[in-house]
This record gives structure tokens, sequence and C-alpha cells, in this order.
């Protein structure tokens, strides 16, 4: 199923979702001055990014002015509203989380497993780190080009990035080198396929937020990277053999041959045309 994105209006606003992905969906607006809400709350987790302009953010019984490089924050069943300011230019994005899927990320981290959700106690952040990171999360899922499991481990990384800047617990335990030696050698022996995060932590016994993080530690890049490398090594070996560049873009597990070209010259700086010769 493909993931459902709406028009591009500026006065209108765009949702991404995926079936793929049910725990998150993604909103965004490029002018929102004729946005206006009524105070209201969600069961989900909300997390946003305002992008330009300025507007009034009610949270509970506060009021805030916010502006571009600020992170609103709702914990489930929080009242609030993102209003408009004079009819002054403002835009935003937010992203929704399913709360389960939150907290069993916030027991992974280290909070403990007697304990439900752990709210935060902040509802803003002007932290330039964490809204870079929630725009990059944003335009990783709203990418019809990128691969659910880059998707999903973008989601992963920004909110165990999220919990240790604004919400730390106590460190899991670290898992030993072999663990991640044996996810690195799932993805080298399934990496024509389209792998998920899921069956990669299986096979390593590790949950996603430590993979996620501590593979980039040991690797020096995130596992969706280690397998575009993987298949670039592939579709090396299938380029001397002879084969052709339509043939192997698809035997190598990249989802057409354009993609396969670029993926190719960013590790190689050359196409593959180039490197057959």
């Amino acid at each position: 199923m493909k993931p459902s994105l709406s028009p591009s209006l500026d006065t209108a606003p765009q949702f991404w979702r995926d079936a793929a992905l049910p725990f998150i969906e993604a909103r965004s607006i490029a002018d929102g001055r004729k946005v206006c809400y009524a105070r209201h709350a969600h069961e989900h987790f909300s997390i946003g990014a305002i992008t330009a302009g300025h507007s009034t953010y009610l949270h509970e019984q506060a009021q805030f002015r916010i502006g571009a490089g600020t992170v609103v924050l709702m914990n489930p069943g929080e009242v609030h509203a993102c209003n408009p300011i004079d009819d002054q230019p403002w835009s935003y994005l937010m992203l929704y989380v399913d709360t389960p899927w939150l907290t069993d990320l916030q027991h992974q981290l280290g909070f403990s497993q007697d304990q439900g959700f752990r709210a935060f106690s902040t509802p803003h952040s002007d932290d330039p780190e964490l809204y870079a990171g929630l725009n990059r999360l944003y335009e990783v899922l709203v990418d019809e080009d990128a691969e659910m499991l880059q998707k999903h481990s973008a989601a992963v990384a920004f909110f165990s990035d999220l919990q240790q800047r604004l919400n730390p617990a106590s460190r899991p335990p670290r898992a030993s080198n072999q663990k991640l030696q044996r996810a690195a050698d799932y993805i080298r022996q399934h990496c024509t396929r389209s792998l998920k995060l899921e069956e990669i932590c299986q096979a390593a016994e590790l949950s996603p937020s430590y993979l996620i993080r501590a593979f980039k530690q040991h690797y020096g890049m995130t596992p969706h990277a280690f397998l575009v490398n993987q298949r670039v090594q592939f579709a090396q070996t299938r380029l001397r053999d002879g084969e052709p560049i339509a043939d192997v873009a698809l035997e190598a597990g990249f989802a057409d041959q354009a993609h396969f070209q670029r993926a190719f010259k960013q590790h190689l700086a050359a196409t593959p045309g180039q490197y057959r010769g």
C-alpha cells in the first residue's frame, strides 16, 4: 500500500501516513494564517516544529509566543492549541505518535518496565539540534523514495534522542559486539531483500533503540546505510561479470535503475556504466 500524501497547497494541510508504519502520522502546513484550533487534546503523543513565523501556543493553563526554531511537545491528554498572531504568516509540521509505541521505546531506553508512559516535563524546546532532527525525520517520512527500513530507523533514532535530551532515564546494559556482528551479518546475507527493522533486531536479539544507536557507533553508519553499501558491493560483482545494468539494479534490491545509479555514484564516484566499462 502506497503512503498517503495530500496535494501540496500552501493553505491546505498535508497529511502523511503509511500502513507499514502504523504508529506514526505526519502533518504540515505552509501558510497557517487561517488555521485556528479550539483547545483540544489527543490520546497520542504529539510533537511539532514551527518552521517559519510566530504563533501563540496554549498549553494547559500557560500561553507562549513561539517562533521558527521552536519544538512543541504535547503529552497524551494535555489540552493545547496553536494559533496565528494577527494574521502573521507562520508554518509548522507535526508528528503524532502512538503512546504504546513510545512507551515501549522508553522501556528499551531504561525506563521501568512496571510503569506506563513517562510524560515530558517541558511543553516546548529551542534546542537547535532537536529542531533540526525533527525536520530531518519529517523529510525522510514523506520521501517516496526512502525505504521502510530507513523511515523506521529514523523514527527510532529521533525519539530515542528526544528521550535522552528531555526525558532521561537510566542507561540499559551494553550489548556485546557479537550481537552487533550478528546484525551486520544478517544484513549482508539478505541485502538484496527489503529488510524490516524488526527482523534485524530479532536476528541480533537487540531492541530497536539500542541497535540504531550502537550499530552507528560501531560501524560508522546506520543499518540502512550499511544495507545500501552491501547492495552496491553486490552490484559491483555482477557488473564485473558483464550483467546488464537494469538487471543488476533489480537483482541487488534497488527499487529501480534511477535509485541504483544514484546510490552507486555516491559510493564509488562513478556510474555503473563507467564501472563496468
